[in-house]
């Protein structure tokens, strides 16, 4: 089993910036991707970024070059740097872990971006 805390959501203008972060413990297993996603009211819930514990990184188009996601595998600890936000960004936003045995999701941050 794989526990996800979520830190750092908040309210923030429009064009602010947000730092997520999501510390992992449990059986993470060193090879996992852990990543973003985000659902809006009414939305499905989407993928913001993602990345490897090899090194690999990968973003929904609508957050490339304003967002970015960093870990550190030493502390199993994923962040998720949010720079110019607008208020489509506007979301509660879940961790996401996922390894050789299941995917698992923390339980939500509040991010919301007032124009």
């Amino acid at each position: 089993q794989v526990q996800l805390v979520e830190s750092g959501g908040g309210l923030v203008q429009a064009g602010g910036s947000l730092r997520l972060s999501c510390a992992a413990s449990g059986r993470i297993f060193s090879i996992n991707v852990m990543g973003w996603f985000r659902q809006a009211p009414g939305k499905q819930r989407e993928l913001v970024a993602t990345s490897t514990s090899y090194g690999g990184t990968n973003y929904a188009d609508s957050v490339k070059g304003r967002f970015t996601i960093s870990r550190d595998n030493a502390k199993n600890t994923v962040y998720l740097e949010m720079n110019s936000l607008k208020p489509e960004d506007t979301a509660v936003y879940y961790c996401n872990l996922r390894n050789r045995e299941a995917d698992y999701w923390g339980q939500g941050t509040q991010v919301t971006v007032s124009s």
